[in-house]
């Protein structure tokens, strides 16, 4: 498989072969399940476009827990067949399709009574454990083990004595959701689809009873145009009834959007190496090890405000601290926070008010002719997600045509940097000499690019001062700005700093210190003015300050004020023409 730059050029192209050439399948939506199903529907040997209305991941798919997991809790609930469908998935992941971006992460889980409930909790997670076996993607995670409360303490000393009476370890998968996203999408290019973000859907095309194909605009020039389509595929999340409305239709179901808030802090704060899984009265509380941060989370509250920019408030945040300081030896206080995020899950609506009895299943409708629309899910059933929807169009071309279309394949088909990824991985002391780079650095950068670390690597070697770190950031290299905008979509300065890198929520001043520098590296790929690169660093400052302001709000109604303070940028084209 070649390697297809998500570059400008790349974009380009995209648009000019949707604006002119009828589509098989046009995705709306670029996160996870609209990127799964662009490269489902491209590796059948179909015409494909994908159009997202920001930025890959923007939504929902960059804001998780950034676990690749089977959902231990779901078979309390009885679940047997969501867990099982999630283990296979997260086995694939780890072993298949993305080594490089999901690794394996360690849980405690802390026992508080004697006797029963080791018995009870450890029952379940044999159980977990044994459906990843019978799952066939089981080989490599390790089987849990029980602990005392020594030997627990022995691997989380931040953990108060009087906290636990003993401990389950086991393990789950995590994945960079945001960069996971974003290859999910540029795979799909490399297999011939037409992806493009900033290009948001205005209008659904019908003739009679039928849609077919979408009105599109494109938010960096303001052009629009039609883009026709046999089947079009509604994978927008917790837009989709907001999507299906484009169609005049009410839809066979409704999604639910439920806010879920993760604190960053740094790795210092809770000495341990183990993440940690706790029980709330409303659902579990996760700490995940995440480089040399931890991420703590999630709330689980209904949410019915602004759907681009949720918001996390001071109520929210105090929450988490509450809850994860009941264990803690040494409490985690609002200054140890380095960053904050907010995402919303896509439920399906159901009787039950309370968000975390919603259903985390998914469901496919195809009520309105050339419209399927998909909804609900985890990050992790994905493949599946973007399987079945691909499945519902290929049902419906087919009885309307006598052609043969293959079945799914994406069970056998690596994401980008995959391929070849052990091998590299092993190579590494020999790319470090190589580079100049430590080899620590190469195993970072291995763990985000896998083996395409060779193209970045190559920027190095032409321009050596790519490989100094960003000032502020020193995670990350200048190269990987330069790369976020040349090979990986990204079109302003939030797509790199929040999405193709973490620095907005691993640094303590939110990315602001290294905006600057940002913009004068993606400038010099993207072909922007001085002007447009003073109007991207503004954007971001007034994007963080919003941000700050709406965590210090009592409460849902005031952070989402606040944070709506600083909307999305505006290019210096769109400005333009707004005032010509």
């Amino acid at each position: 498989m070649r390697s297809v730059a998500l570059s400008p050029q790349t974009r380009a192209s995209a648009l000019d072969a949707m604006r002119t050439t009828p589509l098989d399948v046009l995705v709306i939506g670029g996160g996870v399940v609209g990127g799964g199903a662009a490269l489902d529907a491209a590796t059948r040997g179909l015409t494909v476009g994908l159009v997202e209305a920001r930025d890959f991941a923007s939504g929902t798919s960059s804001r998780s827990s950034k676990l690749m997991h089977g959902g231990l809790r779901y078979l309390e609930m009885l679940d047997f067949r969501l867990v099982a469908e999630a283990l296979k998935e997260r086995g694939l992941s780890l072993q298949k399709l993305a080594p490089h971006l999901v690794r394996e992460v360690p849980f405690l889980y802390p026992l508080t009574h004697h006797v029963w409930e080791r018995f009870y909790a450890g029952s379940g997670v044999a159980l977990y454990d044994a459906m990843s076996k019978a799952s066939g993607y089981g080989q490599g995670v390790p089987l849990h083990r029980h602990l005392t409360r020594r030997g627990a303490r022995r691997i989380m000393p931040a953990l108060k004595k009087d906290a636990l009476v003993g401990a389950l370890q086991y393990y789950d998968g995590q994945v960079d959701d945001a960069r996971h996203t974003m290859f999910l999408s540029r795979t799909a290019a490399a297999y011939g689809a037409h992806v493009a973000s900033r290009t948001r859907v205005v209008a659904l095309l019908r003739e009679g009873d039928r849609v077919t194909g979408a009105r599109v605009k494109d938010l960096e020039s303001g052009d629009e145009f039609d883009v026709a389509a046999r089947q079009v595929v509604n994978a927008t999340g917790v837009w989709t009834d907001e999507t299906q409305g484009l169609a005049g239709e009410r839809g066979q179901f409704h999604v639910r959007a439920s806010k879920g808030i993760h604190l960053v802090v740094p790795r210092d704060r809770i000495r341990g190496d183990s993440g940690l899984i706790l029980r709330t009265e409303k659902s579990v509380l996760f700490v995940i090890p995440w480089e040399r941060h931890w991420i703590i989370g999630t709330t689980d509250t209904d949410w019915n405000l602004s759907k681009d920019h949720p918001a996390a408030s001071r109520s929210d945040i105090d929450y988490l601290l509450h809850h994860v300081n009941k264990v803690l030896v040494e409490p985690i206080t609002h200054d140890d926070v380095q960053g904050v995020f907010a995402g919303l899950r896509p439920l399906l609506a159901g009787e039950d008010e309370a968000t975390s009895k919603l259903s985390r299943e998914h469901a496919v409708s195809t009520g309105v002719k050339g419209l399927v629309v998909i909804a609900g899910g985890k990050y992790t059933t994905y493949r599946v997600m973007a399987k079945d929807a691909i499945d519902a169009a290929v049902h419906a071309m087919s009885s309307q045509h006598d052609r043969k279309i293959p079945a799914s394949c994406t069970e056998d088909v690596p994401l980008l940097g995959a391929d070849g990824f052990e091998a590299v991985w092993n190579q590494r002391q020999k790319l470090a000499t190589e580079s100049g780079l430590g080899v620590g650095r190469i195993e970072h950068l291995l763990r985000r690019y896998g083996s395409m670390i060779t193209e970045l690597l190559d920027l190095i070697s032409e321009r050596p001062d790519l490989g100094e770190p960003l000032t502020g950031a020193d995670d990350y290299l200048r190269a990987e700005v330069v790369y976020a905008a040349s090979h990986e979509g990204a079109r302003h300065l939030d797509d790199t700093i929040a999405r193709r890198t973490r620095i907005s929520i691993e640094t303590f001043d939110r990315g602001t210190e290294v905006a600057a520098e940002v913009a004068e590296l993606m400038g010099e790929v993207l072909g922007w003015s001085k002007k447009q690169r003073e109007r991207e660093v503004d954007h971001y400052l007034k994007r963080v300050e919003a941000e700050r302001e709406s965590q210090t709000m009592p409460d849902d109604e005031t952070a989402d004020a606040a944070r709506m303070g600083a909307g999305d940028v505006v290019p210096v084209s769109q400005v333009r023409s707004a005032t010509a």
